[in-house]
């Protein structure tokens, strides 16, 4: 006979929604992978975590950062979500496949091992650039000027979609040139003119 009474939570992913709770403030459901809700404190740009390397050498200072496997994430201020399409047209990057998402009301990610603590399975989401105490966490969120409450070490939204567009850019260029350096055909002489 299966038993009624569910299992207990893990005290681990417990103490991860509670850290976030109590810390920052922050939304979480479910319990196993612990998911920060977004669109309520902040939204996140998503690419990938190649790009988003770059992207941050070229930007310097941001908000939290997060990488899960392959995939960085960004937060940004809350409703820059719904800005970011029309921030891509503006800047001339429309129409391009760039790999690089935003994720806000009604969304979530994967919550990243609060910092200090040990983290998981290889690949689990980890904080790159931890956000700190709550005010703090938010007032440091890139937003396009009076849609947040970005502070003045964080870049606008502007300057980080446009950094990350490139980068996706260019590393969707270098994968392209790669598979076809890969996939060249061989013993054939070189044309010049």
């Amino acid at each position: 006979m299966a038993s009624l009474v569910p299992p207990p939570r893990s005290s681990t992913e417990y103490d991860c929604a509670q850290w976030y709770a109590r810390e920052l403030g922050w939304a979480t459901a479910g319990t196993s992978p612990v998911r920060l809700l977004t669109g309520l404190r902040f939204d996140v740009l998503e690419l990938p975590a190649a790009a988003g390397h770059a992207a941050l050498r070229r930007v310097g200072r941001t908000g939290p950062v997060a990488v899960a496997g392959q995939r960085m994430r960004l937060l940004v201020a809350a409703g820059s979500a719904e800005e970011v399409p029309g921030l891509l047209d503006w800047l001339e990057w429309g129409g391009i496949d760039l790999d690089l998402s935003a994720v806000g009301t009604g969304g979530h990610i994967t919550a990243p091992v609060p910092p200090g603590r040990a983290a998981g399975s290889p690949g689990a989401a980890v904080w790159l650039r931890p956000p700190g105490p709550r005010r703090e966490a938010e007032r440091s969120l890139p937003a396009l000027g009076g849609l947040g409450s970005s502070g003045g070490d964080a870049p606008d939204l502007v300057r980080l979609v446009d950094a990350a567009a490139t980068e996706c850019h260019r590393a969707r260029l270098l994968r392209a040139r790669n598979h076809l350096w890969a996939h060249r055909p061989t013993g054939q002489p070189l044309a010049f003119s």
